[in-house]
């Protein structure tokens, strides 16, 4: 060797084939120093590398200190070939460095060129040019048949060679449209890289870079030229850097990664894979699909891997490769269904696997706080989506709540809220979904900023987003928001914002949309041991304005205000229910339902409520025992009378029967009174109303509908039940008292009245049974 030589190793980032070539190189030159493409801000951290704790794929971040969210990847699984390079010179106990651009001019505010992160690919993409001038229309199977199903050979470095022969060409052609700004900074600081390892003493130098760069590596320009180039890089920023997991998904392109790849998965199996890697694939294959009940056997791996060989033999390709594969699997194992073939491809072709980091890499506060408490609360992150129920009334369950719940209000959305499988209506359970993302490093450097713990930041934020906001709602959701966190020491300042925003806040409709929250806030409270005294008085006094301004501002809505205004009616009906079931304020809102239900519009739609809001508030009236159904059929008579305008009264039956249409069943008055009504409507207006009418019958339950549409084409709707006209069987009234005393004990309430011995009717079948009922 030369005095002092320099070896370019140009790969493909991510590609088995050229991590294997890597390697092979690296074991024939013996060099005494290894350069790797990446961002020199890391070199601190190359030596966590080689801990056994740092499992790929893991990624490193570089972020602005004074700015989190300006921040960059450069992610490595175990087979790039950059990680087998650096992993080389660790063992080897060998000096390696990062030779690309710093990060910290790419991460400046004013640079608009020289970008950040991972190579992406020039103008045109060189490798699809080098396999059109070779006769294929897929770049993929072609860099895979040449690269990555190759094994080093004889000569390492005869790889190595062609692909700068190559790259040389293209570059010289200009086929890929020119390298640009970013490209020349980038490649003129590898450079000066190349050239101070040379005055370092190394005589032996690797370096391993994109093959697109090999080129201008190679040429080696003057040190002017070089020093001129990087000039105008833009004034570096503050930076800190550390390694984070990162996952397979994330390296796919669908994951939006930049220089990823389509099959992470299918890369990892060929580069750990020993000898032949087809038996082993199909053979995972076959455990995925068994364990979906897909009956595969042992018979459908071998006649797979028969079928993905001769595949590739009928194709012209030196091996099976996963297009091969694919199809294999397809035809043998999954019937020819894409449906399970894309199971497969989900979980195996691109993966979930999750990297790991060691406890010694630099992480901010809030970072160690976090890991400390996923550790105590054993709640392990994984990259694949997961199901957790929490029984609130365990300490461990509701500690883990409240951690999902501020990490959600600092916007890492670790858990999702979900639906649980299990039957409860009670607020002592919850349910999430589970799924860590790498890019929540970031996210979690930003919310720093708020505090160095997970409460404290949570707290900060929470306080900080209600200086902020603007909307009534918007604070009672925050409100809500922090007691199920369990951040009490938010809640002085957020109650203060609170009362100061209700307070000058006199639209009806924020009012009665930021009720609820504040009201489900409240039901919390038992199972969380929240004090919450101070939002009861906050929710108690926005009922009461509620109940004042209301039917005003239900008066002169249009259609579509009405139905907004519906919406909030019913939330506001729920919330007072569940704030105050009796007393004072559950009679002040049935007073304003009654006021809302004889706003009838005398002089046009203008001058009085909407009737889908009266038909509503009748009906809230009615479910509550409030009105009785005699007054509800008399409402509705008057309603659907000749003098109503039958739009009006349309949408009076929508607001009625909205929630449920069964009463039409129990009480065949209000039945005949809608037929009535309906059969008489004039045909111009007919038309107008059929809409609302469909849409309104439409909601209702299937059985409520058919049974309805039964009764109305037996004929003629009369006031008298089935029952009563004889055509129903007779009550047995001792029967049904013996199971009065058992329904009053279930619903804690005293003691039915025993009802008057009088003779049955009809003698019951069983009189031993009643009986012993009875006693």
């Amino acid at each position: 060797m030369g005095p002092s030589e320099v070896t370019l190793l140009g790969v493909r980032h991510h590609g088995p084939g050229s991590a294997r070539a890597v390697a092979a190189a690296l074991e024939r030159l013996q060099p005494d120093a290894v350069l790797v493409e990446g961002p020199p801000e890391a070199d601190p951290l190359l030596g966590l590398a080689a801990e056994k704790e740092m499992v790929p794929p893991v990624a490193l971040l570089v972020h602005a200190v004074d700015d989190p969210a300006r921040a960059a990847f450069w992610p490595y699984a175990g087979f790039s070939p950059e990680w087998v390079a650096i992993r080389y010179a660790l063992d080897a106990g060998l000096p390696v460095h990062f030779i690309d651009l710093p990060a910290a001019h790419a991460l400046a505010p004013d640079d608009a060129d020289t970008g950040a992160g991972e190579d992406g690919e020039p103008g045109a993409d060189p490798i699809g040019l080098l396999a059109a001038a070779a006769g294929h229309d897929d770049p993929e199977r072609w860099w895979e048949d040449v690269i990555e199903h190759r094994s080093p050979g004889d000569d390492a470095l005869a790889p190595f060679a062609a692909v700068a022969e190559a790259m040389t060409a293209v570059r010289e052609e200009g086929l890929t449209g020119g390298t640009g700004r970013r490209d020349d900074l980038r490649e003129a600081y590898m450079r000066q890289r190349i050239r101070a390892a040379r005055r370092a003493g190394h005589r032996r130098i690797a370096v391993v870079c994109g093959a697109f760069h090999v080129p201008a590596l190679a040429a080696m320009p003057t040190v002017a030229h070089d020093r001129a180039l990087l000039a105008g890089l833009p004034k570096k920023v503050r930076t800190d850097a550390t390694w984070v997991p990162w996952t397979h998904r994330r390296l796919a392109l669908a994951g939006g990664y930049g220089a990823g790849i389509v099959s992470p998965g299918w890369y990892h199996h060929l580069f750990t894979e020993p000898g032949d890697p087809l038996p082993g694939w199909m053979a995972r294959a076959a455990g995925l699909l068994r364990a979906e009940d897909h009956p595969v056997s042992s018979a459908h791996v071998i006649e797979a891997v028969r079928l993905a060989r001769t595949l590739a033999v009928l194709r012209g390709r030196p091996l099976a490769g996963l297009t091969e594969t694919l199809d294999a699997v397809r035809s043998v194992m999954c019937d020819g269904s894409d449906v399970a073939l894309a199971l497969v491809q989900d979980k195996l072709v691109i993966g979930d696997v999750l990297g790991e980091v060691p406890d010694g890499a630099p992480a901010v506060p809030l970072q160690r706080d976090l890991t400390r408490l996923q550790r105590s609360l054993r709640l392990k992150p994984d990259a694949g989506p997961r199901e957790l129920d929490l029984d609130l009334r365990r300490e461990t369950d509701a500690a883990r709540s409240r951690l999902l719940h501020r990490l959600r209000l600092l916007g890492i959305d670790w858990g999702v809220p979900g639906r649980s499988a299990v039957n409860s209506t009670g607020t002592f359970r919850e349910s999430w979904r589970l799924c860590w993302q790498p890019e929540f490093a970031v996210r979690i450097a930003e919310a720093s900023q708020w505090g160095t713990t997970v409460e404290a930041a949570a707290t900060g934020k929470a306080v900080g987003t209600a200086r902020a906001a603007v909307e009534l709602a918007e604070l009672t959701g925050l409100v809500e928001t922090c007691l199920l966190a369990g951040l009490g020491g938010a809640l002085p300042a957020l109650m203060r914002e609170l009362a100061d925003c209700a307070a000058l806040d006199t639209d009806v409709a924020h009012l009665a949309g930021a009720l609820p929250a504040l009201v489900r806030a409240l039901r919390y409270g038992d199972v969380r041991g929240t004090d919450d005294g101070a939002l009861g008085e906050v929710a108690t006094g926005l009922a009461e304005r509620i109940c004042v301004g209301l039917p005003p501002a239900c008066t002169g809505l249009d259609a579509a205000g009405a139905a907004v205004m519906r919406g909030h009616l019913d939330e506001v009906h729920g919330a007072i229910g569940l704030l105050a079931p009796d007393g004072g304020l559950a009679g002040r809102w049935a007073a304003t339902l009654r006021s809302l239900a004889r706003r009838e519009p005398a002089g046009g739609p203008a001058t009085g409520v909407p009737g889908l809001l009266r038909g509503r508030a009748v009906r809230l009236l009615l479910d509550d025992g409030r009105l009785d159904s005699e007054e509800a059929g008399r409402r509705m008579g008057l309603v659907l009378s000749a003098a109503s305008a039958p739009a009006d009264a349309a949408g009076w039956v929508e607001g009625f029967l909205t929630g449920g249409g069964a009463l039409l069943l129990h009480d065949p008055r209000l039945l005949g009174l809608l037929d009535t009504w309906l059969t008489a409507v004039p045909a111009g207006a007919f038309t107008d109303v059929l809409p609302l009418l469909r849409r309104t019958f439409s909601a209702l339950e299937a059985g409520v509908r058919s049974t309805v549409g039964s009764r109305v084409a037996a004929g003629p709707l009369g006031t008298e039940s089935p029952a009563d006209e004889g055509g129903g069987p007779e009550l047995d009234l001792a029967r049904a008292d013996a199971a009065l005393p058992v329904a009053a004990t279930l619903l804690g309430l005293p003691a039915a009245p025993v009802r008057p011995a009088a003779p049955a009717r009809r003698p019951a079948r069983i009189p031993e049974q009643a009986d012993r009922r009875d006693t």
